[in-house]
């Protein structure tokens, strides 16, 4: 899985793209629009929705580019301008009640990404899909982005004890949810004789 974290960007492409050159703006593009839309993807359900996130994450970029100061990683700037948006588009009321999931748990609302999250185990992302967004949100930038618990309070402005408490019902939650059912293990041989 490809993350911000391994991405290497170098100063003078910095240095171009804060110059307002739009070849290093594509190459900013090409190099960042993967590991961000599957930040995104991870924190906003939809698709479709992650897809618009990714634009207005390049939008803010490019226009800000020029008042990155270089104190602290490029990648690490970007991450937190994706972060931002995404947490704000979560905080709206625009996407509450925008994910129907049917009877048998099946999400209603499906549309094609025009760019494929990195691949995830199949049960983890149906496992993840069905946390309520704010925990799967704190879930993603905890164990996978390495946030800590009082950056993720900052940014949901919230405390530390409560990104705590999300954490642990989500993982809670996970564990209920990919528990292996007993049936599972019972065609499973535990020695050759079986």
């Amino acid at each position: 899985m490809q993350s911000l974290q391994n991405v290497e960007i170098a100063a003078d492409l910095i240095e171009r793209a804060r110059a307002g050159d739009r070849d290093a703006h594509e190459r900013l593009y090409l190099l960042l629009s993967k590991p961000l839309y599957t930040l995104i993807r991870r924190l906003v359900v939809r698709p479709a929705v992650a897809q618009d996130l990714l634009q207005d994450v390049f939008v803010e970029i490019l226009r800000s580019v020029c008042r990155y100061n270089g104190s602290g990683s490029f990648a690490g700037w970007v991450r937190s301008i994706a972060v931002s948006k995404a947490l704000m588009y979560l905080r709206s009321p625009w996407h509450r009640g925008l994910t129907w999931v049917t009877a048998d748990g099946v999400m209603a609302l499906h549309e094609e990404a025009v760019m494929d999250a990195a691949p995830m185990d199949a049960d983890l992302e149906r496992a993840l899909d069905g946390l309520p967004a704010l925990s799967r949100a704190v879930v993603w930038l905890h164990d996978v982005e390495g946030f800590t618990h009082a950056e993720i309070a900052r940014l949901f402005r919230r405390t530390a004890s409560f990104s705590k408490s999300q954490l642990a019902r989500a993982h809670e939650q996970l564990r209920a949810t990919l528990k292996p059912r007993a049936g599972d293990l019972a065609c499973m041989p535990l020695s050759r004789n079986c």
